[in-house]
């Protein structure tokens, strides 16, 4: 009989701490997800944890233009976007547990006042703040998953007060842990001056000089850099920051994020991190990785989708959007161009002119009345045109709203959401959405199982009869209409039977028509492409190519094209 490993007898849960310095948006969580790929190509088992420094208590709440996307987990947590680049990356579902911001900290933490936990102590930054924050790493750390590695990303930068109590939270840890079991490591930059021709390494000395002063020496910098660094420039950039010559490495802009991986396994990143904890581990197996990014820097053809979006100028609010496009072209060994179309526009503008150099159109989700109409007339010239189209969540109860007003006669159909007081609601409330006062974290969220039909195109793009995808949305389909639509042809092809909830909808004389409720982009990978987006960029391929594909052909033959 084998007898189980107790948890406390398990090997123990190394610790990566991620910070960046000088500036911010230098790809922390880039970077600490290429690191998580290369430790998992070795067989390691990662997760990556991100603590970020703002005082709402999830991103769900936040605005796209300030924040981006929301990333929803599988498990309906509203976290930062950078848990996408973790779950691409490593391919590991990501939870709640993995994002902490600071106002889930201090809810805790005065919740548990009020409750009297702290038996008349006066509650403090220290030891009761960074406590609760020790605490939520290393739950994450000893959870069920017997983890080797956890990265933990402290997002903001060096020398902001907001991330003061996460950088003396992770000190603590280390303290504790011991050198063996934790590494710092530093995203740093080393800015060119053009007028003097040269780089400049003082603004990462005080960087770095900023760390030590709160007790952290990285161990590793990664320096972003547009130039070549000499080796007397890291040399000084060691001696300066108190570390060794071998542990300055340098990373220039790559053509793709996804190559990153690659460029720190030859630099040698991997190796360094493995000897600095004292671990060991298999030769990494980059092959499959290596092929991709090879696809997505030299691609075969190139096809132009249109994105009809409220959110445009911050591309980062269509972040995994973006990515799964990424992907699904590789597979296709194509480039996909994504033309960013503001909705409005399609209220000025001519629709077909705006889509005149496209091969497809994706209207994804949102929030308000801005550009309502716009969406509307974007899917209506797909429809009619046989355009290829991808609804997703918002862009599914755009083309009911469409079909219901242009093809099932009713005129003044509309969504709650725009018309509270509308006639005829084709959209409305989920039953359990009614009454709702607060606005965070009360949406349908998370994961849920879906049905589909026999014979449909969603049953062949996926080529089973159940799945589960994630959702983020008070809004569904009307059911008292929906006779009404599915006679007038709209084909429901995808629900979810416990609610009675319409997930996916789609048309049999279109040669690719089809939206869903739910956000296929959160769970689409480097290595394994969404299938809805893999098909969607397979079909938009054949309409550039001008083949006639007939609706009942399967696009897995079309993949293979």
């Amino acid at each position: 009989m084998v007898k189980k490993t107790s948890h406390s007898a398990r090997k123990k849960t190394k610790y990566i701490f991620v910070t960046g310095g000088v500036v911010s948006s230098l790809g922390k969580g880039i970077a600490a997800a290429s690191l998580g790929q290369l430790l998992k190509a070795r067989g390691l088992r990662v997760t990556i944890m991100k603590l970020d420094p703002y005082l709402n208590v999830d991103a769900g709440t936040m605005n796209p233009y300030q924040h981006g996307e929301v990333y929803v987990t599988e498990d309906g947590a509203e976290t930062d976007l950078d848990l996408g680049h973790y779950e691409r990356f490593i391919d590991v579902d990501m939870s709640r547990l993995n994002n902490t911001t600071t106002g889930q900290i201090y809810q805790t933490v005065i919740t548990k006042e009020r409750k009297g936990e702290f038996l008349g102590a006066t509650v403090q930054v220290i030891p009761h703040i960074t406590g609760e924050i020790i605490c939520r790493i290393q739950m994450l750390a000893a959870g069920k998953e017997a983890y080797d590695v956890l990265i933990v990303e402290v997002g903001g930068t060096v020398g902001d007060i907001e991330s003061l109590p996460f950088l003396e939270a992770i000190r603590q840890i280390a303290l504790k842990s011991g050198p063996q079991n934790c590494l710092f490591l530093h995203v740093t930059l080393i800015p060119f001056i053009p007028t003097i021709g040269e780089v400049k390494t003082k603004p990462t000395q005080h960087s770095v000089k900023e760390l030590r002063e709160i007790g952290i020496q990285p161990n590793i910098l990664l320096c972003r850099t547009q130039y070549p660094l000499e080796d007397k420039v890291c040399a000084k950039i060691a001696l300066f920051c108190n570390v060794g010559k071998d542990d300055v490495f340098e990373v220039r802009d790559v053509e793709t994020v996804y190559e990153l991986p690659l460029v720190l396994e030859r630099e040698g990143l991997g190796v360094r991190v493995l000897k600095k904890l004292g671990m060991r581990a298999k030769e990494p197996d980059l092959a499959g990785w290596q092929s991709v990014v090879q696809r997505i820097k030299q691609p075969r053809r190139t096809v132009r989708i249109a994105v009809c979006g409220k959110y445009v100028e911050v591309r980062d609010s269509y972040k995994s959007i973006t990515e799964a496009f990424v992907h699904a072209g590789a597979h296709h060994d194509a480039r996909v161009e994504l033309k960013w179309i503001e909705a409005e526009d399609f209220e000025k503008q001519s629709t077909a002119e705006l889509l005149a150099d496209c091969s497809g159109l994706l209207v994804p989700g949102g929030f308000g009345a801005r550009g309502f109409e716009g969406k509307i007339a974007a899917v209506h010239h797909a429809r009619v045109n046989n355009l290829p189209f991808l609804g997703l969540c918002l862009g599914l109860q755009m083309a009911v709203v469409e079909y219901a007003r242009n093809v099932c006669g009713i005129k003044k159909a509309m969504s709650r959401e725009y018309a509270p007081e509308g006639k005829h609601l084709v959209i409305d409330y989920m039953p359990e959405q009614r009454g709702l006062r607060h606005k965070g974290a009360t949406m349908r969220l998370g994961s849920y199982p879906c049905f589909l039909a026999r014979g449909s195109l969603a049953h062949k793009v996926f080529g089973t009869d159940a799945i589960t995808e994630r959702h983020r949305h008070r809004y569904e389909v009307n059911n008292v209409y929906r006779e009404t639509l599915e006679n007038g042809g709209l084909k429901v092809s995808g629900v979810w039977p416990e609610g009675n909830l319409v997930e996916i909808i789609e048309l049999e004389n279109h040669p690719w028509f089809l939206a869903v409720q739910f956000h296929p982009e959160l769970k689409s990978r480097l290595m394994r492409p969404h299938p809805l987006f893999r098909d969607f960029v397979g079909a938009c391929l054949q309409h550039a190519a001008g083949a006639q594909e007939s609706p009942s052909r399967s696009m897995g033959q079309a993949a293979a094209l």
